[in-house]
């Protein structure tokens, strides 16, 4: 089923507002979020042999995007009708990280991965923590290597974030993280 475009752009930010942000996942997002620099961009073509192809490109070219403006400090590249299946995302992250290598990106770009199945290596499927990286929708995360160097220089104790967030949401739950999650989805 395919969801209108700006409901999965609404659904996102509410994801980004409440869980990420309302959640302090992320203690780097809220100012990002409230400038309104954060570009969402949906990909729709999720059927076809092409598709991958088709997505690499859409990839390739919100790196440039980045490279030609400020204004948007991060993107987000949603993939609603793609990848539904964590495993044929987990490939398709694997090689859009090789493109951010092939295209000399590593160093100025990374990317996060959030899915709406995310599971740590390890984890079961119950598992609270996984939360941490559970989405709405499939999507990647494109980040500017310099704005995390300067976030995390003036954030004490960066290395506990991960483990503090984990915590944080098996305190909460994993029902209550669940339906969390699910008021963002059709």
């Amino acid at each position: 089923m395919t969801v209108p475009g700006q409901l999965v752009i609404q659904q996102t930010k509410n994801w980004v507002k409440e869980v990420v942000i309302g959640l302090n996942l992320c203690p780097f997002a809220a100012s990002v979020f409230e400038e309104n620099r954060i570009r969402y961009t949906i990909i729709n073509d999720g059927g076809t042999a092409d598709s991958m192809m088709m997505h690499l490109q859409y990839l390739a070219d919100s790196f440039t995007e980045l490279d030609n403006t400020d204004n948007n400090e991060t993107s987000l590249l949603i993939y609603p009708d793609a990848y539904r299946q964590f495993d044929d995302y987990l490939g398709f992250l694997d090689i859009a990280n090789q493109l951010l290598e092939e295209l000399n990106y590593s160093g100025i770009y990374q990317l996060a991965s959030f899915h709406p199945d995310y599971r740590f290596a390890g984890n079961s499927e119950d598992d609270a923590g996984n939360y941490t990286n559970r989405s709405p929708y499939p999507m990647l995360h494109l980040l500017r290597e310099r704005s995390i160097e300067k976030a995390v220089a003036s954030y004490p104790d960066i290395e506990q974030v991960p483990e503090n967030n984990i915590k944080k949401l098996q305190a909460i739950g994993y029902q209550k993280m669940r339906n969390r999650l699910e008021k963002f989805t059709v």
